[in-house]
């Protein structure tokens, strides 16, 4: 993900003391890295821990089958810079590649698209040369990409436009942890100030997922006061009002309100509707209102695939993880010697994993 996605203002969207390795301390203050840093800090564990020099790099895995006979997981593995195949056999197999497809992120069909006359961008194949400097741009989505992209473009754009099916909930977080830059500034080791930065922020996560479940009322009054106090009166509160409790769906954060500032400084603006179909000069939404546009970034998601797209078999009959009983989702029921890594969906990632 920190190499592959170049797209402009790529950064987490979990705090890095708990995104962080537990093994190893994040020494950084920021609360939500970007994606080179991130990047920077895998390699050098990575690095450090001597993983590097048991990884064969420039390969695939594309097929695995166990053999109940021997015991044993007999894996095809394509070479990527010659297109020849390797057999591996193991013992023990484990998954621990994600759940994203990488070649290809999804973007539905718009009507109209081949109308367009400007360029269609998808965040996760972002090109080099794009210059939208003094352009229109339209970002269709109100995830995680979207709410990255806006603050990040409207600097250098003529005007970017949020445009939304429906809005997601969004919380404001410092850009620098309080904690973690006091216990930096009292030379704690770094180490212990991970340890306690990390207690600190897991113990927000857990009460503010607990108010959610239990007051959600209360959850969403708190979460709307604090927007409308960083939006200011000239945005619509309803741009940013859910027909769902905080929760139910992953809460999205922004670094400093960076996206309610943009909005309320009126480099950015917000419109939350659907999309009849795209025009010659932009989007047409059902409303009838059409948003001009020189660039459409479609932030419409990604393509979720298991096992990084690799078949997987039991004596040469194919097996459907989705048809297993998960224990702990680690083990699967009927498919021996195999175990595969997943995270938390509601926190860090990396919390369940370690």
């Amino acid at each position: 993900t920190w190499d592959l996605f170049q797209y402009p203002g790529i950064r987490s969207d979990s705090d890095m003391l708990t995104c962080g390795f537990g093994f190893r301390p994040w020494i950084g203050t920021k609360v939500l890295a970007d994606g080179a840093s991130i990047r920077d800090y895998v390699e050098e564990t990575a690095k450090e821990y001597g993983v590097t020099d048991h990884i064969n790099f420039g390969r695939k895995v594309v097929a695995m089958d166990f053999d109940r006979a021997t015991a044993q997981w007999s894996v095809t593995v394509l070479v990527e810079a010659t297109g020849e195949t390797e057999t591996w056999t193991a013992n023990v197999l484990v998954g621990a590649c994600g759940y994203y497809n990488y070649d290809k992120g999804y973007r539905p069909a718009f009507p109209g698209e081949d109308d367009f006359r400007g360029q269609i961008v998808h965040p996760q194949h972002w090109p080099e040369d794009l210059d939208y400097t003094g352009k229109k741009v339209v970002v269709i989505g109100s995830g995680a990409t979207a709410i990255t992209l806006i603050p990040s473009m409207a600097p250098t754009a003529g005007r970017v436009t949020m445009l939304q099916r429906s809005p997601t909930w969004i919380q404001a977080l410092p850009s620098e942890d309080p904690v973690a830059k006091g216990l930096k500034l009292a030379r704690v080791p770094d180490q212990i100030a991970y340890k306690i930065g990390r207690a600190r922020n897991i113990a927000l996560q857990r009460a503010s997922f607990q108010l959610s479940r239990t007051n959600p009322k209360l959850a969403k009054k708190l979460f709307l006061t604090q927007i409308r106090l960083q939006l200011g009166k000239n945005v619509d509160l309803r741009h940013f009002t859910p027909n769902y409790n905080p929760w139910d769906q992953r809460l999205c954060v922004v670094p400093n309100g960076d996206l309610f500032k943009v909005l309320k400084s009126g480099k950015a603006d917000i419109v939350t509707d659907r999309i009849a179909t795209f025009t010659e000069k932009g989007i047409m939404t059902e409303s009838g209102r059409e948003i001009g546009a020189d660039v459409i970034v479609t932030a419409t998601g990604l393509n979720v695939q298991i096992l990084g797209g690799a078949t997987m078999s039991i004596d040469g009959e194919p097996v459907k993880l989705n048809g297993t009983v998960a224990y702990k989702s680690v083990l699967y029921s009927d498919i021996p010697n195999f175990l595969m890594i997943l995270g938390y969906i509601n926190a860090s990632w990396t919390l369940k994993a370690d």
